[in-house]
């Protein structure tokens, strides 16, 4: 090969179709991202929403008789 086939190989345009790992990056942080924000809207909606609750309070008493004491 002579001087001259080997600069026109290295200087020859080459262009790049693939993004590389820089982009696959930015897409699993934006992915993660969206998935933290969609998480906390979610765990939100849920919060305003009205559950049913008991109105009565439940109460049980327990005896004294039960317990031992361990020392």
């Amino acid at each position: 090969m002579s001087y001259f086939e080997i600069i026109k190989r290295y200087m020859h345009f080459r262009k790049k179709t693939s993004v590389g790992n820089s982009g696959s990056l930015v897409r699993l942080t934006i992915k993660i991202v969206l998935l933290i924000v969609l998480a906390t809207f979610l765990i939100l909606l849920v919060d305003r929403i009205n559950f049913p609750h008991p109105q009565k309070n439940i109460e049980k008493k327990i005896s004294n008789e039960n317990f031992k004491v361990v020392k």
